[in-house]
């Protein structure tokens, strides 16, 4: 429960501290001097956004703190995952500074504000003034069925199967966009592959061709010359072998009269020898060299065609060619094993479609067995807070599979017997939106954990014995769980069991929000002046005191 509120420098409080106790907290005062401005702040350690703005002082920080008590395990559970030091009592506090920038802190651990959304949204349910319009919401009508439905944890459950069976559709629809987009270049594709595939180009054959050719073209010309250095150097009148064989000769006959010429006898022996086999080599190349018109031909359809792919990729090797004929196969590759990945992913996606249809099913029946008595118990509650011919009806229709099931559920009204039920937003007045928020908060409120419900002026456009029953409800409910609310009413403001009184006071000719707890002589006095006026005449204090202490 929430045990104190501290605020400093919000709004028009300057600095105020208020203690709330067990049961139900009433808080009434004047016009203007502060009610919803202490529901306001707290909305601001809720998690409620903020700005400069908010500052009663521009150039001082504002600082709003709540203290609750910590019982609740879900929350120690939360603390723990989120690695916040758990304490004996769990503390809120909400930073602003004059530059508008806000921090959050948790047992004094800065926090994001989703984090502190998550953790008091299981703490506290703050009803503002026009929150009724969430009443016409699917959304909050589908959580108030499933939580009298006690379907909260299953619908989680089916919500995060679901979440992953929309990431699934959604990976599916991207590869069956990227598939079409594949198949619209496929033929084409195709049509670049098949010509590479029909070329068949070895490994640098384009480069060695093109050397080859060009032998075979300059073939006459190489074979006259291998023919002439064949006749200068072993063939001719005076071959140049026989030359070097006849100075060996002549030489050898006096290599022994002087050492030099033996060493120049032994090179010119090898020399003859060597240009005698380089004869013999280009007599050889002479004979294997002709001009051959079918291969010379065969080797300019080759280049022909290679050159032609190379100028269409824009490519200047064989090599590249090859590389490219590679990446094309792998592409087409790639759109077959596309293929598969869909198949897959289809089939997992429809395995997952049955077993979300199956949760749905057995969510749905659920939320259909609770309809009746959920609306019984409304339209009981209704009648006791002075709306007997109102009608509350519970519509659900089925729809296409969804995060939360496949139900579409809409809360009807009907507020004077005419069987002519309509949504609610558009048939109820603000003073019975309040109400029937009230008593399906009521039926909620035993479902679920909440340890502090707030209300900011859940009386509006009711008096009379709808405002006393109203009170009575409030009674019953605060006898589960703290509730705090703000009222103008003494109806309800006597069913306190702790009252709280907000007032304004000069001090130092700066006026000032103050809050103090009434006892019950001040209390019923209060609540005098609520019936009567400022002045409360004797049989107001009367009845007041009956209403107090009755």
């Amino acid at each position: 429960m929430l045990m104190k509120l501290s605020i400093q420098n919000f709004a028009i409080i300057d600095q105020l501290t208020v203690e709330f106790q067990q049961g139900l907290n009433i808080i009434t005062g004047e016009t203007g001097a502060g009610k919803s401005i202490l529901l306001g702040a707290l909305g601001l350690v809720l998690g409620n956004r903020a700005d400069s703005s908010a500052l009663r002082t521009a150039d001082k920080k504002c600082v709003v703190e709540a203290f609750f008590g910590l019982s609740n395990q879900h929350i120690k559970d939360w603390l723990q995952q989120n690695e916040i030091d758990e304490e004996d009592e769990l503390i809120l506090r909400r930073e602003i500074s004059p530059n508008g920038k806000s921090r959050a802190f948790i047992n004094d651990t800065p926090v994001n504000l989703t984090q502190l959304k998550a953790l008091t949204s299981a703490l506290v349910d703050l009803h503002l003034q026009f929150d009724t319009l969430e009443l016409g919401e699917e959304d909050f009508q589908r959580e108030v069925l499933d939580a009298l439905a006690s379907n909260t944890t299953r619908v989680e459950q089916y919500r995060q199967q679901y979440v992953r069976y929309a990431k699934l559709q959604r990976e599916l629809q991207q590869l069956k966009e990227q598939q079409q987009q594949q198949q619209k270049e496929q033929d084409y594709r195709q049509f670049l592959l098949d010509e590479l595939e029909q070329a068949s180009f070895k490994e640098n054959e384009l480069e060695d061709a093109d050397q080859e050719l060009k032998l075979l073209s300059n073939a006459e010309n190489i074979a006259t010359v291998l023919s002439e250095s064949v006749q200068f150097l072993k063939e001719g009148e005076t071959p140049v072998v026989q030359q070097l064989k006849i100075v060996l000769q002549r030489l050898q006959q006096y290599k022994d009269m002087h050492a030099d010429l033996s060493a120049i006898s032994d090179r010119l022996q090898s020399a003859q020898i060597e240009l005698s086999d380089i004869a013999s080599e280009l007599d050889h190349l002479q004979n294997s060299i002709s001009v051959d018109e079918a291969r010379m031909q065969q080797l300019n359809e080759r280049l022909e065609l290679g050159y032609k792919l190379q100028k269409k990729h824009g490519l200047h090797s064989t090599n590249e060619l090859l590389a490219l004929l590679e990446q094309l196969q792998q592409q087409q590759q790639s759109v077959a094993d596309l293929g598969n990945s869909i198949a897959i992913r289809e089939k997992e996606a429809a395995a997952q479609q049955q077993q979300l249809n199956k949760e749905a099913a057995v969510i749905h029946e659920q939320r259909k067995k609770y309809i009746e008595p959920f609306t019984r118990q409304v339209n009981e509650l209704l009648s006791r807070v002075g709306m007997p011919n109102a009608r509350l009806k519970v519509e659900l229709t089925t729809t296409s599979l969804y995060q939360y099931g496949t139900d579409s559920i809409n809360f009807l009204f009907d507020a004077n017997k005419s069987n002519r039920f309509e949504p609610i937003s558009k048939v109820a007045s603000g003073g019975e939106l309040s109400r029937l928020m009230l008593c399906i908060k009521s039926l909620v409120a035993e479902k679920i954990s909440l340890s502090t419900m707030l209300f900011d002026e859940i009386d509006t456009g009711i008096s009379g014995e709808a405002a006393k029953q109203v009170g009575i409800l409030l009674k019953e409910l605060a006898d589960r769980q703290q509730v705090i609310t703000i009222t103008h009413l003494p109806q309800i403001a006597a069913k306190a069991t702790a009252h709280y009184f907000v007032y304004k006071q000069e001090e130092k000719s700066v006026i000032k929000t103050k809050i103090r707890l009434l006892n019950k002589e001040e209390q019923i006095e209060t609540v005098a002046k609520m019936l009567s006026g400022e002045k409360p005449t004797d049989s107001s204090l009367v009845t007041a005191k009956e209403m107090v202490m009755g």
